[in-house]
């Protein structure tokens, strides 16, 4: 194997199983354990890989209303905004957009009255002039990954 496409490889590879061993890695990929060592050492350094966390199932745990919640705000105050909302724990995704509205997060909350009380909250704050919240009803999709492109080599 050439190492072109090992990087690659190897995301796709943890993808499918972010648990593996690097002895199972390399197996896997006919490289050596060093090999792969450097190679995801060097994806962890350039920010390729961020990480390695479980996936969470947040209604198995109870957090079964997940709201999206869009934000129109002063433009000056984006940022504190922005920073207020990573401080709320149930926000899973914080993302300044554009179109309509200026900010979009995404929410899980054990029932409606949580989230209201979450959502009003932030509607206290006079640098949000506007707010559409919409409940989903379905998850058809959530947190997935892609597999990379390995190029022919």
């Amino acid at each position: 194997m050439t190492y072109e496409n090992l990087d690659a490889e190897l995301v796709n590879a943890l993808l499918g199983d972010g648990r593996a061993s690097l002895r199972s890695l390399a197996e896997d990929l006919d490289v050596s354990v060093t090999t792969v060592s450097n190679h995801l050492s060097d994806l962890e350094e350039e920010g390729v890989i961020q990480g390695f966390t479980p996936q969470i199932n947040y209604d198995a745990l109870g957090f079964d209303v997940t709201a999206v919640i869009q934000l129109k705000v002063e433009g000056s105050a984006l940022s504190d905004i922005t920073d207020r909302l990573r401080e709320f724990e149930q926000m899973t995704n914080v993302y300044e957009v554009t179109g309509d509205y200026d900010v979009i997060a995404i929410g899980r909350f054990r029932d409606t009255d949580e989230m209201n009380d979450q959502i009003k909250a932030l509607l206290a704050d006079s640098d949000i002039n506007e707010s559409n919240t919409s409940v989903v009803l379905n998850a058809v999709t959530e947190n997935e990954q892609f597999d990379l492109e390995i190029r022919d080599e």
